[in-house]
C-alpha cells in the first residue's frame, strides 16, 4: 500500500512547522548518528529515498557528491524542496520508493531517512537498493525503531497526573500493519523486527557494516528541552550496509 498523507493541506501544513521541516538537519535528532555512517561523499553519485525537503540531498552534495537524485512521492514535499535547491547537480522525482527503477550500479550511494517504515513490502526493496548500487556501493537508512512501532499508539504510559511512567512495548512479534496517529491523522506504517531489518538487507545480498540507536546529544537536549523524554527508549534505528565488504 503507497500513501500521500504529505500532499493533504492540512496535513503539511502541521509537518511543516515542525522542528526537523524549520531547522532542518540541526534540528533532527537522529541527524548525528546518521552523519556519522556516512561515507565519503566526495565524487559519488547519491540517490536519496524519500527526500522530503531535500536536506541530504543538498548535505551531499555540500560535501564533495557529483550529483544526487532525490525522490519523493509527494508532490508538495519535492516543491519545498524545489525551493530550498539551486544547484543543477540535485534532481527530484516524484515517485514512491517502491517503485524505483533505475539501472543496475548507477549510484555509490543510497540514503533514506525516516521513510522505509512507510513501505510494506521491505525484502523487494532491498533488492533494488542492491541492484541500483555498484560494487562496494553502500546503503544508510532509519526508520522509526522496532520498540517504537510495536504498539499503533505509539505513547507514553502516563500516570495520574499525566506524568509519562514508561514506554509500553507489546506486539513486537506480530509483524505487520499498524494504522498510527501521527499529526493528528492516521498514518500507517509497517512494524518490523530488529531481525527482519537485519536478515532482509543480508536476503537482499547486502554485508551490515554497523548499527546506532541514537539518544539526542547534549547539544540538541539544550536547544529541544521537548526532547529529553527521548534518552529513555530508543525511537530510531540506523542501519549502515555494503553491497560487498569493501
Amino acid at each position: 500500500m503507497k500513501q500521500n498523507k504529505y500532499d493533504d493541506h492540512s496535513f503539511f501544513e502541521k509537518y511543516s512547522q515542525m522542528a526537523r521541516s524549520t531547522g532542518g538537519l540541526g534540528a533532527a535528532g537522529e541527524w548525528p548518528a546518521l552523519r556519522e555512517l556516512l561515507p565519503d561523499l566526495s565524487g559519488k553519485t547519491v540517490l536519496d529515498l524519500g527526500c522530503g525537503y531535500g536536506w541530504h540531498c543538498r548535505y551531499a552534495r555540500e560535501n564533495g557528491a557529483n550529483s544526487v537524485v532525490g525522490v519523493d512521492i509527494s508532490e508538495k514535499m519535492l516543491d519545498r524542496a524545489k525551493e530550498l535547491t539551486d544547484d543543477e547537480a540535485i534532481t527530484y522525482r516524484r515517485l514512491a520508493i517502491e517503485e524505483i527503477d533505475y539501472p543496475s550500479g548507477q549510484f555509490d550511494v543510497v540514503i533514506s531517512s525516516l521513510a522505509i517504515h512507510y513501505v510494506e513490502h521491505f525484502n523487494d526493496l532491498c533488492h533494488k537498493v542492491h541492484h541500483c548500487l555498484k560494487e562496494g556501493g553502500k546503503f544508510i537508512l532509519s526508520v522509526e525503531h522496532p520498540m517504537f512501532t510495536s504498539r499503533a499508539e505509539q505513547d507514553w504510559y502516563y500516570g495520574p497526573q499525566g506524568e509519562r511512567l514508561h514506554w509500553p512495548v507489546d506486539n513486537y512479534q506480530d509483524e505487520g500493519l499498524r494504522q498510527a496517529r501521527f499529526l493528528e491523522t492516521d498514518v500507517i506504517k509497517y512494524h518490523r523486527t530488529v531481525a527482519t531489518y537485519m536478515n532482509g538487507l543480508i536476503d537482499g545480498g547486502f554485508i551490515i557494516n554497523k548499527l546506532s540507536e541514537p539518544q539526542p546529544t547534549q547539544e540538541a537536549l539544550d536547544k529541544y528541552p521537548e526532547m529529553r523524554d527521548e534518552t529513555r527508549r530508543p525511537i530510531f534505528l540506523l542501519i549502515a550496509a555494503s553491497k560487498n565488504n569493501k
